[in-house]
């Protein structure tokens, strides 16, 4: 869709994680979240095994989740979160519209 962006950016605020997709011009982040770590109520699955720990794990997942949302967002950041079974075109097309929003409004 020819938008310039960088990868592997550094959150503000917690350098210990990163956006997987940075518009850092505009301040819009984009994560593509897995079904199985990030807990999708769709696809998400939990192992049968040892699944006090899993449930625990993905709920932590989940937690570091909204926290780094809220991080983002006290720095002027609109996340977006795209979930991995999610269309590749439709997601595309979700992203090219918020970031054109913020272009607008910037």
């Amino acid at each position: 869709m020819g938008l310039r962006y960088r990868v592997q950016v550094h959150v503000p605020g917690n350098r210990r994680r990163r956006i997987d997709v940075a518009f850092t011009k505009l301040k819009v982040a984009v994560f593509v979240d897995g079904c199985f770590w990030h807990g999708c109520t769709e696809h998400g699955t939990r192992p049968a095994t040892n699944s006090d720990w899993w449930d625990w794990k993905i709920q932590r997942n989940k937690t570091r989740d909204e926290d780094t949302n809220r991080l983002l967002a006290e720095h002027g950041w609109e996340v977006v979160r795209v979930w991995e079974h999610e269309p590749a075109p439709e997601a595309a097309t979700r992203i090219r519209q918020i970031v054109d929003a913020r272009r607008r409004s910037s």
